[in-house]
């Protein structure tokens, strides 16, 4: 949560749209220099002046409904600060598209109604009791 004078001072930077849209998806204002765009269209930022550690890099999603799974690893690897340089920037990390990565996006369907449910195909050993009651008189 920020102060008052940090939120008026990002609402002055970022401007009136992009503070709407930030407390709209994030609940907070961030102001910082845009690193990269991935090809889902999220947009990385890092402020290394006014942030606490370990909180100044973050994710604006393209999308309002975000999950996790919609980072590419070498962005996630840098917005975990696992590498200090971008995908962009790492000579490692710009291999491109995989032989066995899908070129469009797959969301992480746990916890929905999507989500994979295993099921037997084996006879149970036990049945369920049925107590039947005698008619009264």
């Amino acid at each position: 949560m920020s102060t008052i004078l940090r939120t008026l001072r990002n609402l002055r930077r970022v401007g009136i749209k992009d503070f709407g849209h930030q407390m709209q998806n994030i609940g907070d204002t961030k102001a910082g220099t845009l690193i990269g765009v991935d090809r889902f269209g999220n947009k990385y930022f890092e402020n290394m002046e006014e942030e606490l550690p370990l909180r100044t890099r973050w994710v604006d999603y393209k999308v309002s409904e975000f999950d996790a799974s919609q980072i590419e690893p070498g962005w996630h690897a840098w917005i975990s600060y696992m590498v200090d340089s971008p995908p962009h920037a790492d000579k490692i990390l710009q291999t491109g598209l995989r032989a066995w990565e899908l070129p469009e996006h797959r969301p992480n369907l746990t916890q929905s109604r999507a989500a994979f449910k295993t099921y037997s195909t084996v006879r149970p050993k036990y049945s369920a009791w049925t107590p039947v009651a005698a008619p009264r008189n």
